[in-house]
């Protein structure tokens, strides 16, 4: 599981974005809802992952098939969200709900490659923090009518999914905020081989809510 990283934009640090794993599994299969402390597992036929740092402040909850929901309050740093494990580059994901931070916050898809190691976030909607502020843009992609800016950025000796490495973060991050989308993960990913940044083997694929010494509160529905 991943938190808010530092971008390195050129490999330059600047603090905000997102990353940080999580070492217990946790697996749970339930049929109704269940509010969880950090971990991972299978709930109503969709993976989660919940990750925080440790401060109070976060109530993370499983609903109903591809349904989550998020509050938070002076949080300090966490991630949570529904999707697959393994990721698909083929997956057409579908998500609706409401979202509503106050301060530094993602809406995203967001998921790990093996081979080469990569983190990447297609970023729908954020608070108050622009995770591409201070980088390079290297392209832009339009899906479903929505443009996309590109941009790659370094992580070195960082936790990972395999656990301290150095690895490329790879982001669209979407111009006009979606409080419901539809994601193609193929015409972002083309988008991003043209521009040589390839993905490897796909680890776990989710809708995700991030924050970072922030508030809010989000009720997602992933299909």
């Amino acid at each position: 599981m991943v938190s808010f990283t530092t971008l390195l934009a050129g490999f330059v640090a600047v603090t905000g974005v997102l990353s940080a794993p999580t070492e217990t599994v946790e697996v749970v299969d339930v049929e109704k809802r269940q509010t969880i402390g950090p971990g991972t597992g299978f709930n109503n036929g969709y993976y989660y992952s919940y990750w925080n740092d440790g401060h109070s402040g976060v109530t993370y909850t499983n609903g109903a098939g591809g349904s989550f929901s998020v509050n938070w309050a002076n949080s300090g740093n966490f991630v949570g969200g529904k999707g697959w494990n393994p990721g698909s580059s083929s997956r057409v994901i579908n998500f609706s709900g409401s979202y509503n931070p106050n301060g530094n916050s993602y809406l995203s898809v967001y998921g790990w490659s093996k081979n080469p190691l990569i983190e990447y976030y297609i970023v729908e909607n954020f608070g108050t923090y622009n995770p591409s502020t201070g980088t390079t843009k290297l392209g832009e992609v339009t899906s479903d009518g929505s443009v996309y800016d590109i941009y790659r950025t370094q992580r070195v000796n960082q936790p990972s999914i395999i656990g301290t490495a150095t690895f490329y973060q790879y982001w669209s991050v979407r111009r006009n905020h979606a409080p419901a989308a539809r994601s193609r993960l193929r015409t972002t990913s083309n988008a991003w081989r043209n521009l040589g940044l390839t993905l490897g083997t796909l680890d776990y694929q989710i809708i995700a809510v991030e924050g970072y010494f922030s508030s809010g509160n989000a009720n997602i529905n992933v299909s």
